[in-house]
């Protein structure tokens, strides 16, 4: 049986000022490595969600175990170990892009990370973030790991209703039932609910426990994903609604690493604005996974991962 050394980490919390809310806010971060004592630049880990929180991206340790890349993970405000906002439920002009991409940008400098450089890696909703912080071409920005994130919800929606589409006839006609009375609380719905989760979310069983953390992240504090995605994952009707990115990703100027799944939420048809317009792009599609590829196919998807970050 193989063993891994203990791997040294620190964690702490960072003041975020948000004028919108007219407070100090504080972002909570956690690092896998030390940031003074290796060659190699540092990975940002950004979650998905909004509100999923960091612990199921914790695979992502794996490239400190093979490649010595430290990892930086956080919680984003409104979620985890992080200042939340659950009196901002619904409040559109607050929860928005640039609000995520500032606290990016304060946790970078805060950690003092420009000079050296560094990466990002974005799942899903992080995706999205990692997607827009990189057109701004940041300083310090060296390679960017979009790993299913639409490069526009439109598309996003269209490939899901696709996959919706495919459903057994009666799961899909409980969520169309209870989509249409607002029902996402039911017996009746998580089961349904459930049925896409294993097909299209994750085609592990059981869900790795830190996939599982991410869910009770996601019910105790649904305010950032209800305001900017919505209730479900078939219907986008909050202020991601007509968002798309992929016409300002000309300006990517790091070479970036698209990652889908076979059986993935974000569909190709959605991926495919990206690989079209990012200036240097390579796209990996992993054919056993849905939209949780780094646990699904965990091995491969750190050896693509690690082998493009240290390129």
């Amino acid at each position: 049986m193989v063993t891994r050394a203990i791997v040294p980490s620190s964690e702490g919390r960072i003041p975020f000022n948000v004028p919108e809310a007219e407070m100090t806010a504080t972002t909570w971060y956690k690092i896998i490595g030390n940031l003074s004592q290796t060659a190699e630049a540092p990975l940002i880990a950004l979650h998905g969600g909004p509100g999923a929180g960091h612990e199921y991206l914790s695979s992502l340790i794996d490239l400190y175990h093979e490649h010595s890349i430290p990892i930086v993970f956080y919680d984003q405000i409104g979620c985890g170990k992080s200042t939340h906002f659950r009196e901002r439920m619904g409040d559109e002009s607050f929860w928005t892009i640039d609000l995520f991409v500032r606290e990016l940008d304060n946790l970078i400098d805060a950690l003092e990370l420009r000079e050296g450089g560094f990466h990002i890696l974005g799942q899903s909703w992080g995706g999205v973030l990692a997607g827009s912080y990189a057109t701004g071409q940041p300083i310090g920005l060296r390679r960017v790991v979009i790993a299913s994130g639409p490069s526009s919800i439109p598309l996003y929606v269209e490939g899901v209703q696709q996959l919706f589409r495919a459903l057994p006839e009666d799961v899909r006609k409980t969520l169309e039932e209870c989509e249409r009375r607002g029902d996402h609380e039911s017996e009746e719905y998580e089961r349904a609910s459930s049925v896409w989760s294993k097909r299209h979310v994750c085609r592990m069983d059981p869900f790795p426990k830190p996939l599982q953390a991410t869910m009770a992240n996601l019910k105790d504090d649904p305010t950032a994903y209800m305001t900017m995605q919505g209730p479900s994952e078939f219907q986008v009707v909050g202020s991601l609604r007509d968002w798309e990115g992929w016409s300002k990703a000309h300006n990517i100027r790091a070479a970036t690493l698209l990652i889908n799944g076979r059986y993935d939420e974000a569909q190709d048809v959605c991926i495919k604005p990206w690989f079209k317009k990012i200036p240097k792009v390579k796209w990996v599609m992993f054919e056993n996974s849905s939209h949780m590829a780094h646990w699904e196919e965990r091995k491969r998807y750190i050896q693509v991962v690690g082998d493009f970050l240290m390129e």
